[in-house]
């Protein structure tokens, strides 16, 4: 039960590589990982600093603004609800004909 057209393969017909180019690109990938996340932390930590210093110059605070919005909305929403209730349109009630 041997095949013979796989007993006939040598079993070296790998290609056979040199170690050191090999470890040469590893160590320059692993060295070119760490100089990019070098340069995200230095790019990350400028933007963060300047966005504290563009919303310390602000005039109102974030937080005080998103809290006078959110009031708007709310006193928005209550406004169009009360509307929608009261509108002349919505004291009419439509019957369905039973055929």
């Amino acid at each position: 039960m041997t095949n013979t057209a796989t007993d006939n393969q040598s079993t070296g017909a790998w290609p056979t590589l040199n170690s050191g180019p090999l470890i040469t690109g590893g160590v320059l990938i692993g060295v070119g990982a760490v100089v990019a996340l070098v340069g995200v932390a230095v790019a990350g930590s400028h933007v963060v600093a300047a966005t504290r210093r563009w919303a310390g110059e602000l005039e109102t605070p974030p937080g005080e603004l998103a809290r006078l919005k959110w009031e708007q909305a709310k006193s928005a929403a209550a406004s169009g609800a009360n509307t929608w209730r009261t509108h002349p349109h919505n004291k009419v009630r439509l019957v369905r004909r039973s055929s």
